[in-house]
């Protein structure tokens, strides 16, 4: 098969340095959402200012910086999919992110995990065709290994619970069928998104710190989609809490 067909060559003919500069006073460590609400209703708490911006093809992406109680954290709302959520990272790094820190809803395939709460991913299942542009074939991809125990803490210091296992990254919304669901989950995934396996392949392969959580939203455990705190305006008060996390976090562990 095509994506069979690895090349670790760091150079391509496009390369994201050809499109955006690096900037000298861009922060090194950056957070993002995928949420619209979410992202809007942060920058309306923290005082920001736009610092530069880039684009997915028709879509113009502001990036802003936060002065977080006196930190300067990069911050932008995300691309949903993996293959534009990963060109924009791209153009983030080049711009001069060192640290990503990066959260957003991700579907449930254990019904007994509670909406709008976090989970926290090992390794993901790689169905999705942009990991493969930036890893070796592999059926899944480890991930937050090196963060993943001082986040548990910093959760643990808050009395917040969490979920910990594997996630099902893929690129057909849509052929969710039941029979693949019970496939990933044979396979020890509890969660679905459509970036995760991407964002670590990135990352990995450009050699930055990265550290990637979840809240979620949909269940896909059941004989009927259930969509519960799915949309963009539901249970924004909890959404707002796990932004605050996120934030935080952020500011602590990337020093």
């Amino acid at each position: 098969m095509i994506l069979s067909q690895f090349d670790p060559e760091k150079r391509a003919i496009i390369n994201p340095s050809d499109i955006v500069a690096s900037l000298p006073q861009f922060p090194k460590t950056v957070v993002t959402c995928f949420a619209r609400a979410t992202f809007a209703r942060i920058l309306t708490e923290v005082p920001h200012r736009q610092i530069a911006k880039t684009s997915v093809a028709n879509l113009e992406i502001p990036i802003y910086e936060l002065d977080f109680h006196g930190e300067k954290i990069g911050f932008f709302n995300s691309y949903v999919g993996a293959s534009s959520c990963v060109a924009v990272l791209e153009d983030i790094i080049a711009m001069g992110a060192e640290n990503i820190l990066v959260f957003g809803t991700c579907g449930v395939l254990d019904s007994s995990i509670k909406e709008t709460s976090i989970i926290i991913p090992t390794s993901a299942i790689r169905d999705e065709g942009t990991s493969y542009h930036y890893a070796p074939p592999t059926s899944e991809i480890a991930l937050n290994h090196t963060y993943r125990k001082q986040f548990k803490q910093f959760l643990d210091a808050q009395n917040i619970s969490y979920t910990e296992g594997k996630v099902w990254t893929t690129d057909g919304i849509y052929r969710e069928t039941h029979q693949k669901t019970a496939n990933r989950k044979t396979q020890g995934a509890i969660a679905v998104d459509m970036e995760c396996s991407a964002i670590a392949a990135l990352a990995k392969f450009r050699q930055i710190n990265h550290f990637q959580f979840f809240y979620s939203a949909d269940n896909l455990d059941s004989e009927k989609w259930d969509p519960r705190t799915l949309a963009n305006d539901a249970d924004l008060e909890r959404k707002d809490r796990i932004a605050s996390i996120a934030l935080h976090f952020a500011t602590q562990v990337f020093k």
